[in-house]
């Protein structure tokens, strides 16, 4: 299986033909996202195998983040089972910055990319271990296992504080958002 990275343009120069599919949780994509964009969070891909592989069937899968990075961890996911897709280069972001129209629901409450909520947490937890070991010294063990975790993550390319933040109630779908069930069956034959 095939994934091809799509800049901005090239994306938008075919964007007629694809099936997007937006990898972010539930509260980054309604923040914003691509026009048309179905939401299936990174950690749901698997589940719905099926479905994408009968929607790409019909036409090509376009997967999107904020940045690009989870995107192409999806389209991996996706070619594990037999699934072509494209990623869009520089996600969401660059989309947006290219000028690109981004759907943004009414009353849609602004959450934090989730590599920005990583960082904070990461930080304010190595902050936590280094203030609090100055007080009583084995505190320092929690800014190592931060920056332990920060280079298994970097090595292995996963985030399991990503997939931790991704259950917080601040990245949940808003009440009127469309369930998961919901977006399985907009996307089936």
């Amino acid at each position: 299986m095939t994934t091809t990275a799509l800049t901005p343009a090239q994306a938008t120069a075919r964007f007629g033909e694809f099936t997007v599919i937006d990898v972010r949780t539930p509260g980054e994509y309604a923040t914003g996202h691509l026009p048309g964009a179905h939401n299936i969070p990174l950690d749901r891909l698997d589940t719905a195998a099926d479905t994408l592989r009968k929607a790409a069937q019909r036409t090509p899968l376009l997967v999107v983040c904020a940045s690009g990075t989870r995107s192409t961890r999806g389209c991996a996911q996706l070619a594990a089972h037999g699934i072509d897709a494209a990623t869009l280069e520089g996600g969401t972001t660059a989309w947006a910055s290219a000028g690109h129209e981004v759907e943004r629901p009414a009353g849609a409450r602004a959450t934090w990319p989730m590599d920005r909520q990583v960082r904070l947490a990461a930080g304010t937890l190595v902050l936590a271990g280094f203030v609090a070991g100055l007080v009583w010294t084995p505190a320092h063990w929690l800014s190592g296992a931060i920056g332990a975790g920060l280079v298994f993550s970097g090595v292995t390319n996963t985030c399991g504080m990503a997939a931790a933040l991704a259950k917080m109630p601040h990245n949940r779908p808003p009440k009127n958002a469309v369930s998961f069930r919901e977006t399985l069956l907009r996307l089936a034959p």
